[in-house]
């Protein structure tokens, strides 16, 4: 089976949703492109095109609805290998029962919870959220963490802590000031989590913190001090589709991705290209 991850690629980070079965209250208008039903069969063609193995299918939603059509979405695409669902985390007696009822299906790999969109930045952080991430560890299910800077990556070293057991990833490298050409306090924050064997990320989402005419040269330094920080076996790729497509589409962002990988080795690429996400979320 490692050789079969060693060679899998993997979009470990991408979306649907449908507007018609489930309520997503961040999603309005204003999104323009997004603002529509995206499901399996928009995205098939472009993961055929890219030669992708396996998706990861990661909420949007903080609602049992949305983790139900995922799941169920999951078991009528052989190349969809798993979900990262949701369950309150913040009412751990709750909580565990849903990861009773979920814990039956294989495609549930692990939770996130739309943390961005809670009033109190500091939300992961409660007792209550850290006893919920706790029975995650136990159940040996991996925990996404949507760290928008400057908001939430301080929070991660706290987490890895507190429940050193589980494995956690930062979604988008918590979203670095690209545009503006920033660079600290991001970089300090991001290698203090990277010293966390527990905690791990995604080089995705980026084109969408990026300017307008966005290329691999933009995100290169960012990316290269990723790969330094976590190195190839805690680091994967996601496309974010389709909230990519707000800067850019599919096929770019595989293509600027794989620019950005030319300078490592042909086992740090493939690990970052798949390897580690079929590790990670047990594909």
């Amino acid at each position: 089976m490692k050789g079969v991850w060693q060679t899998m690629k993997v979009d470990a980070h991408q979306h649907f949703w449908n507007l018609a079965r489930v309520d997503y209250p961040w999603l309005g208008p204003e999104y323009g492109p997004i603002y529509r039903t995206f499901e399996a069969r928009d995205l098939e063609p472009h993961l055929l095109e890219a030669g992708i193995d396996r998706t990861v299918l990661v909420q949007a939603m903080d609602s049992y609805e949305d983790t139900d059509y995922m799941l169920e979405t999951a078991a009528a695409h052989e190349w969809i290998g798993g979900v990262v669902g949701w369950v309150p985390l913040n009412r751990p007696d709750e909580a565990a029962l849903r990861l009773e009822h979920y814990g039956n299906n294989r495609y549930f790999k692990g939770v996130r919870h739309l943390i961005h969109e809670e009033k109190d930045p500091d939300w992961v952080v409660q007792p209550s959220v850290i006893e919920g991430l706790k029975l995650l560890a136990e159940r040996g299910l991996t925990f996404d963490v949507v760290a928008v800077f400057p908001n939430h990556l301080k929070h991660v070293p706290y987490l890895a802590e507190r429940v050193p057991e589980l494995r956690m990833v930062i979604d988008h490298l918590a979203k670095p000031p690209i545009r503006n050409k920033g660079w600290e306090p991001w970089a300090s924050q991001l290698a203090i989590a990277a010293s966390y064997p527990n905690v791990y990320a995604k080089l995705s989402g980026l084109n969408t913190a990026a300017s307008a005419d966005w290329s691999a040269s933009e995100l290169q330094r960012y990316a290269d001090y990723a790969i330094e920080r976590f190195g190839a076996n805690r680091l994967m790729f996601g496309s974010d589709w389709p909230v990519a497509n707000l800067n850019g589409d599919y096929g770019t962002v595989w293509r600027e991705t794989n620019k950005m990988l030319a300078g490592c080795s042909k086992e740090d690429a493939a690990a970052i290209l798949g390897g580690t996400a079929a590790a990670f979320y047990r594909l």
